[in-house]
């Protein structure tokens, strides 16, 4: 039975690369021979953004059990840290690709060392109390990296929390500029590199789930009190997947960053974090392939009824609420688990007519 249920794991996860792989390739096609109007265009990389971030949130929520509502705080770490570093790299590394992933590799380790260091505190709170700090974070974040300065002169690089402390030469060009954002950002984020993205963030993830700490962090979700009697410590597990998600979120907030000319720290606020939170709650808890479809579906939906004006985000509402009806619906999941019962018994005739 094991053995089946290794084989059903593993074509899962291969359904996943599979699925995410063939999607690129034809939006690639297509975008190639000009099938696709520059709308969609507009969409791939914010797409492959959305999608890491709600397979990363799955990986806390899903996997690890943990309700965090702080998300948009690590993405917008990595938005505005990217931002900074390709800024200032544009010289030293001409190649936009090559700098492009430096941006996401800083981005992700400054989200990934600030969510160790909020982690240290906020861990040992569990359920409500964990939901409403991770809130706060995200909060926090959002406000401080409002009132954040950064630039360039003649002498080199400046960052204050208020205009009163940046001493810059008139005429200096601001990187950040407090509540106005990042301006003038270079554009190099690519479809490509979002494609990077989503397969190294499934990559991490499903390994990490597949692995000795993934069953440990699975078996923290399912009976904290268990898990602790077998000699598993709950903190560190709880610690390892916190800081796996801010890192990959601080990586999916770099490529974001990238891809507009302006960025403010109003967009990384609580209605970002529940967006992502929906993703994966409608994808399906602990469903990676779920969060992958769920998040490209739940994006392009509102922006494909644009057209209808006042009426399209009623829809979507109204979308949201059968999705959920219908997922977590009792007969539903009768229905689901008597049709993987017929699949695990059809692929074991086959292996025992295969042994024999």
């Amino acid at each position: 039975m094991k053995k089946i249920l290794n084989n059903k794991t593993r074509r899962t996860n291969l359904m996943t690369y599979l699925l995410v792989i063939v999607t690129f390739g034809v939006m690639q096609s297509l975008s190639s021979a000009g099938m696709l109007g520059s709308s969609m265009k507009g969409f791939l990389v914010p797409i492959c953004v959305y999608v890491s971030l709600a397979v990363s949130l799955n990986l806390l929520v899903g996997i690890c059990g943990e309700l965090s509502l702080g998300h948009a705080g690590f993405m917008g770490i990595g938005a505005f840290t990217g931002i900074l570093v390709a800024a200032l790299l544009k010289e030293k590394i001409p190649t936009d690709a090559l700098r492009l992933l430096c941006a996401m590799g800083c981005g992700g380790l400054m989200a990934g060392v600030v969510g160790f260091l909020i982690g240290i505190p906020v861990l040992r709170l569990r359920g409500d109390y964990l939901a409403i700090v991770t809130l706060a974070f995200g909060e926090i974040m959002k406000n401080i990296i409002g009132n954040l300065y950064a630039g360039v002169d003649s002498e080199g690089f400046h960052m204050a929390i208020s205009t009163s402390k940046m001493k810059m030469e008139a005429g200096a060009k601001y990187i950040i500029n407090g509540p106005l954002g990042a301006t003038g950002v270079q554009k190099i984020a690519t479809f490509s590199m979002g494609f990077v993205l989503v397969m190294f963030t499934l990559f991490v993830v499903l390994n990490l789930v597949n692995s000795k700490e993934g069953r440990a962090i699975k078996a923290v979700r399912d009976n904290r009190i268990a898990a602790e009697s077998v000699g598993i410590n709950v903190t560190v597990f709880r610690m390892k997947a916190f800081v796996v998600s801010a890192f990959l979120a601080g990586m999916a907030g770099a490529l974001f960053g990238l891809n507009y000319s302006s960025v403010t720290a109003t967009k990384f606020n609580f209605n970002t974090s529940i967006n992502i939170l929906v993703f994966v709650v409608l994808g399906g808890m602990g469903n990676i392939l779920g969060s992958v479809i769920s998040a490209t579906v739940l994006y392009v939906l509102p922006e494909a009824m644009r057209s209808l004006q006042d009426y399209r985000m009623i829809l979507y509402a109204v979308v949201l609420i059968l999705v959920m009806l219908f997922t977590w619906s009792p007969k539903v999941k009768e229905v689901t688990s008597v049709m993987s019962d017929k699949l695990v018994r059809i692929f074991r005739k086959k292996e025992v007519g295969t042994n024999e």
